[in-house]
């Protein structure tokens, strides 16, 4: 298996600036479309699912916290205040910032280092590589995608090639 390090950072770094990108086509939809993009970061795929700006905050989360936890460290505070397109990127920058800043040394031993993840009333404990494969990495992309969806699903043109961005491919 590769190591923790190569199947987080920099996997959590690609798909955090596909989002960016993602989300600057949004904004551009709404102002070609000349409507307010507050539309656009309010929609929801149902009335029980987080709009568009919950989704790329907890998109950024579950990469923050997978790499803090990973390495043992503390991830940094956000206030989840973002309200705007632009803001969203600033937090995904702010995001990408962080687990670059997380040297590889820092994940090495990840793989059964004890990681513990609180929720609501109780919390969950992993070994680092069950963590990262069954718990950081498909919350990351389930709101990843989910934020895809909600652009997709309101008309803004984006497809598959906008979600995966350049793969890095042997040459």
């Amino acid at each position: 298996m590769p190591a923790p390090y190569d199947i987080s950072v920099p996997v959590f770094d690609a798909m955090l600036g596909n989002l960016s990108t993602l989300l600057e086509r949004g904004a551009a939809h709404a102002t070609a479309r000349n409507f307010d993009p507050q539309a656009l970061l309010d929609a929801r795929l149902s009335p029980d699912m987080f709009a568009l700006t919950r989704q790329v905050q907890i998109c950024c989360d579950a990469a923050k916290f997978g790499v803090a936890r990973l390495a043992g460290v503390e991830a940094p505070k956000f206030d989840d205040s973002e309200r705007t397109f632009d803001e969203l990127r600033g937090r995904i920058e702010k995001t990408r910032a962080f687990i670059r800043s997380v040297p590889r040394a820092a994940l090495d031993g990840a793989e059964s280092r004890r990681v513990e993840v609180p929720v609501r009333t109780q919390t969950y404990a992993f070994d680092g590589t069950t963590f990262l494969m069954r718990w950081a990495l498909p919350n990351f992309y389930f709101h990843l995608v989910t934020a895809y969806d909600l652009l997709r699903h309101n008309g803004v043109e984006i497809g598959k090639r906008d979600y995966l961005g350049t793969v890095p491919q042997l040459g």
